[in-house]
């Protein structure tokens, strides 16, 4: 049989080119998802450097349609990505630092749109949302990425890896909808990564759930800038965005990033009305100096107010921090008081069973109106919203509006 030439072009699938390993041969690694950032030609193929790539894409490709500036062309074809503080500047094939876009010869694509390495059905408890549709499921769908380089990474496995890396679904924002809807959820979460790396997947498919009267949930670590963030408010309904640290320079050495951004994304949630909860892990040695934690909730209660959850959550040894021992319960107990003691209202313990912290409690009458066993709801006292003993509105989303 003859041997084909090296020149000539071969037809493959997107999804056996992100799986096979072949895009090395462009001089990446596999780099490219249908279709990209700035909108491929409504083609049955598309050609690049040598091979053919089906449009395996429904039949309507995604185009992009966003108001927010995320994409800028740069001299000598070089690209800029404009969605998180990183701003990475990328040469023709280079990769992003979330590892998630790349620049094919001038232009960027995403490797995450319709990609997801984890699709599962959980209760929305175990976002942590606790004021947000109790007892519901939230459809949770995330791709390999993180703009951030966490040493206490809790996903790593799909967080700090690349696309081709893992095993993926083949899910495209119409299948995420239809799924959410089979399995009976009423949210969608973006969750286990980090969603602001595959940000043009979630906004098309949250898009698409807000058309059916899906709830969209954006589980993050905040990490993102406030253009492309306002663009998503309109479409999400709820979050839960990490707080790492309060110190600039701990976010830098533990993190890889800054704290500032983080906090210009709460006060643009509090500002577009987005429901949201905090999460704060708190790392021995690292964040679990009392003093730096009460500077944290000063922060809070001055700009964004005490009717925010917050989760104080325990620390186990992963990834690159497997030397520290876990969170001892008795600082978070410390913490939570020191929380409430300051005026924030709602302050949860995370990841200790059986803790007190775990449960809803009316801030005007101080009864317990939501228990919990786990991600389990036993007693549950709100109605209309409302306190069922006193009758104090308590924040959150109750019911569907």
């Amino acid at each position: 049989m003859e041997k084909r030439k090296t020149s000539e072009k071969t037809s493959i699938s997107r999804r056996t080119f992100l799986l096979s390993g072949a895009a090395s041969l462009i001089g990446a690694s596999p780099v490219l998802s249908w279709p990209g950032l700035n909108g491929l030609k409504d083609k049955g193929t598309t050609d690049i450097r040598g091979h053919i790539f089906k449009n395996d894409a429904p039949e309507k490709p995604w185009k992009w349609s966003t108001k927010a500036q995320i994409f800028h062309q740069l001299k000598n074809k070089k690209v800029m990505c404009g969605v998180c503080p990183n701003r990475c500047v990328l040469s023709p094939g280079d990769r992003s630092v979330c590892r998630s876009k790349v620049n094919i010869d001038g232009t960027l694509y995403s490797l995450a749109y319709g990609n997801p390495c984890s699709v599962n059905v959980d209760p929305i408890e175990k976002k942590p949302l606790y004021h947000f549709l109790p007892k519901t499921q939230a459809f949770s769908i995330a791709a390999t990425g993180c703009n951030l380089r966490c040493l206490n990474c809790q996903n790593w496995e799909i967080s700090q890896v690349r696309p081709h890396d893992v095993r993926h679904h083949e899910l495209f924002p119409d299948a995420v909808v239809a799924a959410c809807i089979k399995y009976h959820c009423k949210s969608i979460a973006y969750t286990y990564s980090e969603a602001t790396t595959y940000y043009e997947y979630m906004i098309d498919t949250a898009r698409r759930a807000r058309e059916k009267a899906i709830y969209n949930l954006w589980i993050s670590n905040g990490y993102i800038n406030t253009e492309p963030l306002e663009e998503l408010c309109q479409y999400i309904d709820g979050a839960n965005v990490n707080l790492k640290s309060f110190d600039d320079a701990i976010y830098r050495k533990l993190n890889g990033g800054q704290l500032q951004p983080v906090l210009n994304t709460f006060k643009t949630l509090h500002k577009k009305k987005v429901h949201f909860e905090m999460t704060h892990l708190v790392v021995p040695e690292y964040v679990d100096h009392p003093e730096m934690f009460k500077s944290m909730c000063k922060w809070i209660l001055d700009h964004l107010g005490p009717n925010y959850p917050l989760h104080v959550t325990r620390f186990f040894p992963k990834y690159k921090l497997t030397r520290l021992p876990p969170t001892p319960i008795s600082t978070l107990t410390q913490f939570r008081e020191i929380a409430m003691s300051l005026g924030i209202r709602y302050v949860y313990v995370g990841n200790v069973v059986n803790h007190e912290g775990n449960h809803t409690y009316c801030h005007h009458c101080h009864k317990k109106i939501v228990e919990r066993m786990g991600y389990h709801i036993g007693a549950y006292h709100i109605k209309n919203e409302q306190c069922s003993y006193c009758g104090t509105t308590i924040p959150g989303v109750w019911q569907r509006i």
